[in-house]
């Protein structure tokens, strides 16, 4: 009898055991900063999911999300080996390539277009970028080169618009101190429909201009010293973007998390709708091509955004996708 006990004592325990998930033991470190404040940025979006889902877990990973001051605190602390994985706009990374050289690659694009668009108020009567000729078009900080193109794609060209340093308060659009407002497509419009006016949008990928968004970042050493660790990364926030696409309130309740409570539950929805419908690519979230990333620095070469000996081989990687 004591022994028949022993042996359904030991049974339980083995199907205890094997129960149990397929955790690893001992969880690796690893830091993820954010390139901007808590929101629904897709690649932002990825990571909360994976973090409150276990999928970071499950992947062996310990990882803590942190978000950038602002500055390129994000890409200095990348390049000194002080977090492990940043997100940066497509455009930005080949110039900081470029412009200090850091050795910064792209391991995964997630905004397979551009993230800026330009807008006018819907009564305003332009209908196409051929009738921004004697208006005024807004600009922040710097005229970006996809603008010179977006004109040159309509017959245009800088000469035949005033060209108007904005800043980042879309009221200036709303209070006809400019015609055309240049915005992020997941904020800014749906910001200023929010406030009573609608909008006509324009972005440059819809009139041929090549444009890529926001990317996965990490440095050459830590693909060469730990690729492992990057592989579980990006298995983990994949998967998190394509949780968060099947199940889009409950992603946006988690970005909350990260948000506060402040934070607009229905522009975080509006900002994660618009950033998944610019993430689609026929291999897959996340994938890259060489194709892609030489239209982009051609263009930026073309209006003397980046220098002519760039290799643009160098900035991106495929091997963390598709696995």
């Amino acid at each position: 009898m004591h022994r028949k006990k022993l042996i359904f004592l030991f049974f339980i325990i083995f199907l205890f055991t094997g129960c149990q998930t397929d955790e690893p033991s001992t969880l690796r470190e690893m830091t993820f900063m954010a390139g901007f404040r808590p929101q629904a940025n897709l690649p932002f979006v990825g990571a909360y999911v994976a973090q409150e889902k276990g999928f970071f877990n499950e992947e062996g990973l310990a990882v803590t999300i942190e978000h950038s001051a602002g500055g390129g605190e994000h890409l200095q602390l990348l390049a000194a080996g002080e977090v492990q994985v940043t997100t940066q706009d497509a455009a930005v990374l080949l110039q900081r390539r470029a412009d200090p050289g850091l050795p910064l690659v792209s391991i995964g694009l997630i905004g397979q277009r551009g993230q800026q668009a330009f807008v006018a108020l819907a009564d305003s009567g332009l209908s196409s970028p051929t009738d921004w000729a004697g208006h005024t078009v807004g600009f922040k900080g710097t005229p970006p080169p996809d603008l010179y193109a977006l004109l040159a794609a309509n017959g245009l060209s800088a000469d035949d618009i005033e060209l108007v340093n904005v800043g980042f308060d879309p009221r200036t659009l709303t209070e006809g101190l400019v015609d055309v407002y240049p915005v992020f497509k997941s904020n800014e419009p749906n910001l200023i429909r929010g406030w009573g006016f609608d909008v006509v949008q324009w972005e440059a990928a819809d009139f041929g201009v090549p444009t890529l968004g926001l990317t996965y970042v990490a440095t050459e050493d830590l693909i060469e010293s730990n690729p492992d660790l990057l592989q579980s990364f990006m298995t983990a926030v994949l998967r998190g973007i394509e949780y968060a696409q099947a199940h889009p309130e409950e992603a946006v309740d988690i970005v909350l998390q990260y948000a506060g409570e402040d934070a607009d539950a229905d522009h975080m929805r509006f900002m994660l709708d618009s950033e998944l419908a610019d993430a689609a690519s026929p291999n897959g979230f996340g994938w890259q091509t060489i194709a892609q990333w030489q239209a982009l620095a051609d263009m930026l070469q073309m209006y003397e955004s980046l220098p002519e000996d760039v290799d643009v081989t160098a900035v991106f990687t495929t091997q963390f996708l598709g696995n």
